[in-house]
Order: C-alpha cells, then structure tokens, then sequence
C-alpha cells in the first residue's frame, strides 16, 4: 500500500536526510577501506552485545573502548563536508589518520589502566597529549554526525572554564589551567567518560540495535499500512495515519527528522492529494514524527540518561511519559480532524485501503515491541530486556519468509545499529564536555540562580524564562544531546523552587524536542516541507499549531505533578485523563476555529479557557472547564445548522 503513495524513492529519501539531519550523512565506500569500516562496524556491535551479556567492563574501559569504536568509525564514515562530492566514496588521506589517533585514545585507558588509577590526578606529558587529542577528536567528530550547534556549544563551555576569571559578574570564577581542564574531561568519570557515554554504551546502543533488528522484520513498513487500516477511512484520513504511523515509528526511532522522511515519504503525498495544503501536510507529519520523541518507551533514547540523572528507575519515566505523550498526540488528531471537517476532506476510499485481513494476519510483528514493554513492567533489567527483545525480534522474522533473517541478514541489522550508534555516542562524548566543565565550575548553581533573579523567584515566569532557554539550546540539536545540555543547564532552576526532579527534567526535555518544530530553526518541519514543496516557515509555524499541547501540558505537569502519576491514585488518574481529553478537545476547537461547525470568536477564547482549565488537573477548575464544555456543545447542538461550510463533505 504504501509504495501507491511514496513520492519519495530511497536515494532522493537518503538526500533529504543528510540535508537536514547530519547523522544520515555517511559515504558509500568501496574497496578495503568498506571492508575495514564493514568488520569495524559489526566488531562495534559485537563487544557491546558480549559485555551486555557477559557483563559490562568498569566505568572507563567499557566508555573508551566505546568511544575509540565509534570516533574511528565517524572519520571512515562521515567525511569532513557534507557537499564535497569527491569525498563520498573515499576518506581522505587525513581522516585516515584521524581514524588512527581515534584507535589510540580508545585503547589508551584499556592498555593503561594500572598505571593511570596509581597515578591518578597527576598527568604525564603523554597523558595529556592523549587526553587533548580526545578533546579535539570528540569535537570534531560530533560537528560531522550532529551538526555545528552542539560543538560549539561545547567549545564555548571549554573557553568558559580556561577564561573564568575574565567573566562578568556572578558567571566569574577561578578559572582552569589546560591541563587541569584535560585531566576532568579524559581522565576522570565526569567529562566525556561520563554518564552521558555510559549511558551511550550500555541501554542506548541496545535499544538502537533493537531498532535495526526490527527494521530488518518489516515492521517500519507494517506500521505504516496498519495505521492506514485504523484510520484511513476517518475524515481527513491520510492526515491521521500520519499520526498514527509516527507514534508507531517513535518506538523504535531517535530521530524526528528521520521519521518525517520515513512515513512523510508517502503520508504527505496522501494528504495532498486529499486537498490538505502543503504547508498544512508537512506540519502534521512534522509535529507527529517530532512527537514520537516523547513516546515510550524509547523516547529518542533520552528517557535512559534521565534515569541515571534522577537515580530513578527507567519503567517510572516510561510510566510518567505516557499520559503527557497520548495526550500530546490526541492534541493533534483532534487539531487535524477539526481542520479536515472545516474544510470538508473526505477519507481514503475503501479501495485505497490494504486488505484488512492480510494487514491483521501480520499483527505478530508488534511482538517485539509488545515484550519490550511486558519485560520493562516486570522489572526486568533494561539490558536484558533489549537483549531478549532483539532475540523475539529475530524469532518473529522467520515467521515469514519475506522477513526471514538470515546470516546476512543478522549481519546487516548488527551493521546497521552500529552506524545509527555512532552520532548518539559523538553527541553524549560531546554533552559529557558540558557536563564535566558545569560540575568542575559551579555553572548549573550560577545559571539556576541568574534565572531565578530574573524571574523573581515566581515559578510562571522562571518556567517561562526555562522553556525559552530549551527551545534556544535544542535547535538543531539531536535528543539525547540536548537533554542532556537543558537538563544541566535549565532544569535546575526550576527544582530549586521545590519542583520535583522528574517534572522539572521531562519540562526542559519536551521543549528541547518541540525545537525541531519552532521556527525558525525547525529541522523536521524543513524536512517535511521539502517533501510537501511548501514554504519551509510557514510549515513550523503549522506544525507549532499542531503541537499546541506540547506547550501546554508540561506547564501542567509541573505545577501538578499528578499527570505524572506522582502521588496520586489510579481512581483519579482516570479522571483527570477523561477530563484532560475533554480539555484537549477544546482547544482543538479554539485552535482551528470549527467543532461541529464553525466557531464564532468568543466562541473560540471560551473553548481555549474550558481546556485549560479541564487540563489542570484540580478539581474546582475541573468542574468549571466541565460547565463550559457542556454549554459549548449545548450551543453548537441547539445551532448546528448555522455558519457550517458549504463545502463541507462527510467521510
């Protein structure tokens, strides 16, 4: 069913890739030197599938040996420019070399270990040239496989730490000499070694794998025609398969930009073809792929650093993300339907549609995801539960014989999610930078405080001044990265006026994500207006629409931590999720103007107020929203029949 649609073939799908998101820009190399980054990658894979299941090595070879892997692979991988033609198929003479270097700072601390735990806070001159060329090599490899954003953003944390007593005001501070910076940043756990690379090297690598092997089953491909049995034939149908098919695919994948050229290959087509603008096309795509970032249970990846930040358990993230993330999602299938019913768009017809039957014979490839989520509840450790998952993954693809995996098959899925490794661990080396320069200076106390001062002390405008801050600092910036930039940098903030560490962290988390949606730098918005041919602008101002509760609810969930499911009962977490429903679908209404038919203005600010207040979840504001919403539906019953368009067409 979907290749009816596509528009898109797979080479003009890779170039929108590497256009807009630089971890898609790899080489295609030939000769020995593909072979060579071939068994790199597949070794790559190998060692962290035998220390998962032969336990992981201590804290600093298991990091640098990961690191050594995937800065090697980056300068084989990624060339130097993006639009240096002649350096797609071959690496130049000096990313040879860098490849080299990287091998050396990955086994430096394997070869070396003895001797550098004896001497520990006092360098050699050879450890420091090690411990510099790592610092370099991490920099630059990140600026190839995520972009130039986030190295210099580290770049400006590493002159913030050497020029400390040249800054102004508060931000001042003793200031770190080269080799003092050096030590923190290589040769202890709290620079690039850090948390953000364990992380990197243990749960996340396992989850990218289970994401390749998955691939390998088909059922990328699957969700896209189950969605379009579930919703294709609802008014505005193809606008909520996007949806659909892109929560699906946020299980699996990392990338927003990823997902809009994946599914958008050919929900944009459907939808234009339908009658929905270009613009209007892209943003629902757009605003539905940037959202499977915040749908468990992957979550871009992000969900697990949180867990090593907070100190709480991944499944209790997982948990607290969901009702955020159903409601974010039911924000923009009410948004899309109203539209649809606004301007009068049918649904796909019944020969448009894939045969039911076949599509729910398939229903077995879900499994995967399905024992993910049971292994996880179970209490299963999350390294176990990616292992076995992969293995019911590779179970379930010999249920058929177009998915069949064999060597060659198993080969390629462990290839695969190597190379989708690779920018993950360039981008939590480079946030480990960061994170080490903030904890060696005191900056995240010092920035917490200014924005405090700021605000005034009030929470509204503090969470304000925060949600700026996020949406600035994750522009262009890949999930795992700018979590992990926003959590050390903005969350603190907002838990020290009393928040609690996980609202604060999912705040700064889910405006970190929204970037790739506000313009002006709008990455998946730009994608998916480069497959629409809309106006790239006008496609993230849509999409933002779209996403209108992505800014909303995470002012709810932290001034009411309920919505997480913290402190709470299941009783009334039911109904705060009917009445958050409700809420939704009133400013569905408010936002597009029409409901049953169309809204007058005060008609729209009174459904925008009855939102929000169903969504707060208190029970006096409940009751009010509540009596607004019954005399707005009241209303638009008793006077259905006036100001509907005429062009109207059910579906």
């Amino acid at each position: 069913m979907s290749e009816k649609y596509k528009a898109l073939s797979e080479e003009e799908q890779q170039e929108l890739l590497e256009k807009y998101d630089p971890e898609a820009g790899t080489r295609k190399l030939k000769g020995i030197v593909a072979w060579v980054a071939l068994l790199g990658l597949l070794a790559f894979s190998l060692f962290q599938v035998y220390t998962s299941v032969f336990g992981v090595l201590t804290a600093q070879l298991q990091r640098s040996i990961h690191l050594g892997f995937a800065l090697a692979l980056i300068f084989l991988l990624f060339p130097a420019r993006k639009n240096n033609a002649g350096m797609k198929n071959k690496v130049a003479w000096y990313d040879l070399i860098f490849a080299a270097l990287s091998v050396v700072v990955g086994a430096y601390w394997p070869l070396l270990i003895d001797e550098l735990v004896n001497r520990v806070g006092r360098l050699t001159d050879i450890d420091f040239l090690v411990g510099l060329l790592a610092v370099l090599l991490v920099l630059e490899a990140t600026r190839r496989t995520v972009g130039l954003p986030i190295m210099m953003i580290a770049l400006i944390f590493i002159g913030y730490a050497l020029f400390g007593p040249y800054m102004p005001g508060a931000l001042a501070h003793r200031g770190l000499e080269l080799d003092r910076l050096v030590q923190t940043l290589f040769f202890t756990t709290e620079g690039i070694l850090g948390t953000p690379i364990g992380v990197s090297s243990t749960f996340i690598f396992l989850f990218l794998l289970f994401g390749a092997f998955l691939i390998k089953t088909g059922v990328g491909e699957y969700f896209n025609d189950l969605a379009i049995v579930i919703a294709g034939r609802r008014i505005g149908g193809p606008a909520k398969v996007a949806i659909f098919s892109s929560a699906l695919q946020g299980t699996i994948s990392g990338s927003s930009v990823a997902n809009v050229v994946t599914s958008g290959a050919f929900t944009i087509p459907m939808m234009k073809n339908l009658g929905y603008r270009k613009e209007f096309a892209g943003a629902v795509e757009a605003a539905s792929s940037t959202g499977g970032q915040i749908m468990p249970p992957v979550m871009g990846a992000a969900a697990f650093l949180m867990a090593e930040f907070i100190g709480i358990s991944y499944i209790e993230i997982a948990k607290a993300a969901a009702i955020p993330a159903i409601l974010y999602f039911t924000g923009i299938w009410i948004v899309t339907h109203f539209e649809a019913k606004r301007i009068g768009l049918r649904g796909l017809t019944k020969e448009e549609i894939p045969d039911k039957k076949v599509i729910m014979k398939k229903l077995y490839l879900l499994i995967p995801i399905i024992a993910i989520v049971v292994l996880l509840m179970t209490g299963m450790s999350v390294m176990l539960a990616a292992l076995y998952s992969i293995l019911i993954s590779i179970i379930v693809s010999a249920f058929s014989k177009e998915t069949r995996m064999g060597i060659s098959g198993l080969i390629d899925a462990l290839v695969d999610g190597a190379r989708t490794a690779l920018p993950v661990a360039a981008a939590t080396a480079a946030a480990g930078i960061i994170v080490g320069v903030v904890t060696k200076t005191g900056l995240g106390l010092k920035l917490a405080n200014g924005l405090l001062d700021i605000a005034g002390g009030a929470l509204i405008p503090t969470l304000i001044l925060t949600m700026i801050a996020s949406l600035i600092l994750g522009m262009g910036s890949p999930t795992t990265a700018n979590y992990v930039i926003t959590s050390t940098i903005a969350a603190p903030a907002i838990i020290m006026l009393g928040i609690p560490d996980l609202s604060a962290h999912l705040f700064v988390f889910y405006f970190g994500i929204i970037a790739d949606i506000t313009p002006p730098v709008a990455l998946a918005a730009f994608a998916a207006a480069a497959i629409s041919g809309g106006e790239p602008i006008k496609t993230g101002m849509d999409s933002s629409k779209l996403a209108i509760a992505a800014f909303i609810i995470p002012y709810m969930f932290v001034l009411s931590p309920e919505l997480l499911l913290i402190d709470t009962s299941w009783t009334y977490v039911i109904w705060m999720f009917l009445t958050a429903m409700c809420g939704m679908i009133a400013i569905g209404g408010g936002v597009v103007g029409f409901w049953y038919r169309r809204l007058y203005w005060y008609e729209r600010i009174m459904a925008m107020i009855s939102g929000l207040l169903l969504i707060y979840p208190e029970n006096m504001s409940d009751i009010v929203g509540l009596a607004m919403f019954a005399a707005l539906i009241a209303v638009q019953l008793i006077f259905k029949g006036h100001n509907t368009p005429k062009a109207q067409i059910s579906g």
